[in-house]
């Protein structure tokens, strides 16, 4: 009877030891992704590759490149850093589960940091501020001149977005039509799938510039949480740190705004 009572504490001990251990493998495993980062000399940022001029996909001599404007804020990351940049395109809203469970060091996809995606990730400094804007065909630019007009109307909206929320809460009755890629949801706009679509203003003017079928309607948007910023994983704050001291030098550079002029220039050669 004492021998298996022995047995038993030594059970329960060995199994504290080991449980204890897990831990300790757990805090490692949890550590700032800086160390991480620089431990493997790559760092893998997520984004959703149809959002020009954000980022877009484009041929290049023969070859499908991602490019844009996020690309080169990561790429002067990625320099900073002094490590490789991959870059992962994946669904606007997966992003953030991505980040969470590891599969994504960063997310730079103009992405704006709502108190909901807060709860998850942290976020950097505001590196861009863009105005929203409403995307109707041409024809339709003096009949869609407000929220009010399209009551009960086919809205078009990236999945997961900021603007499927705008949406939501200013269009009464809305019919909304959510799909992961902006360029989707242009085509349904041109091909009268919707009536109109809610997107940041810069996008919605390179639509326009590639499609002069389509119009920025007039109306503005009254949106208090505009700009865009960088997802970190949480309790990362040396990388975090990092992320800033880039987005900070490059604003102090001028070089945010002509990262945005080149992204421009270079989607406009799209069609």
């Amino acid at each position: 009877m004492k021998k298996g009572i022995i047995k038993s504490a030594l059970a329960i001990a060995m199994a504290g030891v080991i449980s204890f251990g897990l831990i300790g493998c757990g805090a490692k495993a949890e550590g700032d992704k800086f160390d991480e980062i620089k431990e493997k000399g790559k760092i893998v940022v997520g984004l959703n590759a149809g959002y020009a001029p954000f980022e877009f996909h484009m041929m290049e001599n023969g070859e499908d490149k991602i490019v844009g404007f996020d690309i080169s804020i990561a790429e002067e990351i990625a320099k900073d850093l002094e490590v490789e940049l991959e870059i992962k395109d994946m669904k606007f809203d997966s992003l953030l589960s991505a980040l969470t469970t590891d599969k994504i060091d960063l997310i730079i996809s103009g992405m704006t940091p709502t108190e909901e995606r807060k709860k998850s990730v942290d976020f950097s400094d505001i590196y861009y501020v863009a105005g929203q804007a409403m995307l109707v065909r041409a024809e339709d630019a003096q009949k869609y001149n407000s929220f009010e007009a399209l009551k009960g109307q086919k809205v078009g909206a990236q999945l997961g977005s900021i603007q499927a929320d705008i949406v939501a809460e200013n269009i009464e009755d809305a019919d909304i039509q959510l799909l992961n890629d902006v360029n989707d949801l242009i085509l349904s706009l041109k091909s009268k799938k919707i009536e109109a679509l809610v997107v940041e203003e810069v996008v919605a003017d390179m639509a326009v510039e590639n499609n002069p079928e389509l119009a920025k309607s007039d109306y503005k948007i009254d949106f208090s949480d505009e700009g865009v910023a960088i997802a970190v994983k949480k309790n990362s704050p040396k990388l975090l740190e990092e992320v800033n001291s880039t987005i900070k030098k490059l604003q102090d550079e001028g070089l945010i705004d002509q990262f945005m002029k080149d992204a421009n220039k270079l989607a406009a050669t799209l069609n």
